[in-house]
């Protein structure tokens, strides 16, 4: 197969890290490392009769040691994290696909974005700012279209407000997207929906408890998933690009981490 040699790759993906704070700091991801001479003695268990003198400069393997959850850094989530059943509203209500069973024909497809980075912290998309953003850019979308949405989170990647900044997808503006055949999204926020602490704050004013999580329960109705935590959503046009994300295989799992990357095949 031929390589085109003007392929270029967008690495949408946020770093698994120590020191900065991509999420709530109870679900902070801790990484452990280890250097070179530190696991000597595990290869030596392992290798019954050797000494630490038998290794190169007394050098064994670097190694890492990370307890995180599957939703930590940037990740796929499966229908299965939204609800326990999905397709609702597609003629047969079924359980709720795990990220295991998620089909990879949805984690390689043409990518869309939308550009929401001017809409206020907490603000719920709707169904006509994305039918009117997808105008502006000229796109019809496409069944299994892979749409992201770039917010003013992405801006704030690094900071203490990153949790509570972007605006989110509401269930109408989601099920505007699912209807056409969409069937992945994405956010370089926390969280497809608005932040919790807007969220919180609209339940208390309106007494609607139909707020909560909206655009992910969408998913009760058509079953989907959604990339959250990308980054550098900047650097995207519109269209003209592939994305691929893959997630990890993690049995029974609600989420897996991915590599998000947009491709460019380039004349």
């Amino acid at each position: 197969m031929a390589i085109n040699p003007k392929r270029r790759f967008v690495d949408l993906s946020i770093f698994l890290e120590n020191d900065v704070l991509s999420d709530p700091p109870p679900l902070a991801p801790k990484i452990t490392y280890q250097t070179h001479d530190e696991t000597v003695h595990e290869f030596v268990q392992m290798l019954p009769g050797t000494t630490p003198e038998d290794f190169p400069d007394g050098e064994a393997a670097a190694a890492e040691w990370v307890t995180c959850t599957t939703h930590s850094g940037t990740h796929l989530d499966a229908p299965y994290h939204f609800h326990s059943t999905q397709d609702a509203k597609l003629g047969e209500k079924k359980p709720s696909m795990t990220i295991d069973q998620v089909p990879l024909e949805w984690c390689f497809q043409q990518g869309v974005k939308l550009d929401f980075r001017h809409l206020p912290d907490g603000h719920v998309v709707t169904a006509k700012e994305v039918e009117e953003e997808l105008e502006r850019i000229g796109h019809e979308l496409q069944p299994l279209d892979i749409v992201v949405v770039n917010t003013r989170a992405g801006s704030r990647y690094g900071n203490n407000d990153y949790v509570n900044a972007g605006c989110g997808m509401g269930y109408e503006a989601t099920m505007y997207l699912l209807e056409r055949g969409v069937r992945l999204t994405g956010t370089d926020a926390w969280s497809w929906d608005a932040p919790f602490s807007y969220t919180a704050e609209r339940i208390r004013e309106t007494g609607d408890k139909s707020l909560i999580w909206e655009g992910h329960k969408a998913g009760r109705d058509i079953g989907y998933c959604h990339l959250e935590k990308l980054h550098n959503l900047e650097a995207l046009p519109a269209t003209g690009f592939m994305i691929s994300c893959f997630p990890h295989k993690i049995r029974g799992a609600s989420a897996g981490w991915t590599r998000a990357v947009a491709i460019f095949d380039e004349d």
